[in-house]
């Protein structure tokens, strides 16, 4: 990862799907956050988030959206992946690693 961390420094926000090839979204980020720490992330999946939830894949808390989304959807979730919406998130749109 350290290709990541020296052309990289200005990403702030990984958008992964969980599901993929090689290495999943949830290690990837793991792997990236220990890089650069203050990374944020954003899953999403074809599955619904209870399935997600309930398979053990995620926690309750994370950002995630399920697939298909709208851009409105996306924008929404990036704002809240920083902090900008004003609260902290909840509910089932977002799961805890």
């Amino acid at each position: 990862m350290p290709f990541f961390a020296d052309k990289h420094s200005d990403v702030g926000l990984l958008i992964t799907d969980v599901v993929t090839p090689g290495i999943n979204g949830k290690d990837l980020y793991k792997r990236l956050k220990s890089v650069k720490p203050d990374l944020k992330v954003l899953y999403m999946s074809g599955y619904t988030a209870n399935v997600i939830v309930s398979h053990g894949v995620l926690k309750k808390g994370v950002q995630f959206l399920s697939k298909p989304f709208s851009t409105l959807q996306l924008s929404k979730k990036v704002r809240e992946a920083f902090g900008h919406d004003g609260h902290q998130p909840s509910g089932a749109g977002n799961v805890d690693l």
